[in-house]
């Protein structure tokens, strides 16, 4: 299991495949496993070489003590980048992971592309905890439920309805590599100070900036205000899609991704 130690945590990552040019690097949102790029990783992973890794607090990566802040999670990204040998990358990040992407792109000269799903350029715009659910007690019966409710918050009634079996995949797979208490406590606390609004107009990577209409925990309006914001920013919005959107649409999520990375190698 391939690990890097940064800054009093053990960073798990995965990396697949040996294709050249930059790498696609998931960033996951908080409290989610790498299952979460699961949808993604199946489609880009070949074409593309491409790495999964937990942020510090959640699953295969060490929980130390909270909070984190916004430094401290790209400098785990960063660790993840040397390790695997990495001098340039294309960034995906969901949510809190979207976030980390656009620091890293501030910060860094490693980033060649973003794309960003359910995000927004400041803190106060996320309401993740409805979604957030700590799995210390995994497969605990009481876990199991509200993991399962927790999620009217993150997909659409009707791909809930429609999918039932991948509704229920997506608890197992919650329960066995969610985030536990200490790590969402640590991880929601970087959101705390996370404002780059008047930084947007130096961050001037292509942009993509994916966000379902119908998304409760982050505004759709506050994604397309980030897409507006950045200079080569295009904002894509998926009808109807919740804040796990990359799940409800991700065949146009996915092709949406391939075509952009393809013409940015």
């Amino acid at each position: 299991m391939p690990t890097v130690s940064n800054r009093g945590a053990s960073i798990y990552y995965a990396t697949d495949g040996d294709a050249e040019g930059p790498p696609v690097v998931f960033v996951a949102d908080a409290g989610l496993g790498g299952w979460s790029w699961g949808w993604q990783h199946a489609a880009l992973a070949g074409p593309f070489e491409t790495v999964v890794w937990d942020l510090r607090g959640t699953g295969r990566s060490t929980a130390p003590a909270g909070p984190y802040d916004l430094e401290t999670l790209v400098s785990d990204l960063e660790a993840v980048c040397r390790a695997a040998g990495y001098r340039r990358v294309h960034l995906v990040g969901l949510g809190l992971g979207g976030a980390i992407a656009l620091e890293a792109a501030h910060r860094t000269g490693r980033v060649e592309t973003l794309s960003l799903v359910g995000t927004a350029a400041h803190g106060d715009a996320f309401d993740l905890d409805s979604l957030l659910v700590p799995v210390d007690d995994d497969g605990d019966d009481e876990t199991t439920a509200a993991l399962a409710d927790s999620l009217e918050y993150g997909l659409s009634e009707p791909f809930r309805t429609d999918h039932p079996d991948v509704v229920e995949g997506i608890v197992d797979w919650r329960l066995e590599g969610d985030a536990g208490k200490t790590g969402l406590q640590g991880q929601l606390g970087a959101l705390e100070t996370f404002d780059v609004r008047d930084r947007l107009f130096e961050i001037t990577q292509p942009a993509l900036v994916f966000h379902g209409t119908a998304d409760e925990l982050v505004s759709p309006a506050a994604g397309k205000t980030l897409a507006g914001g950045l200079p080569r920013g295009e904002f894509v919005p998926l009808e109807g899609a919740g804040h796990l959107a990359t799940i409800e649409r991700s065949r146009v999520v996915n092709d949406r991704l391939f075509d952009f990375l393809e013409y940015e190698e």
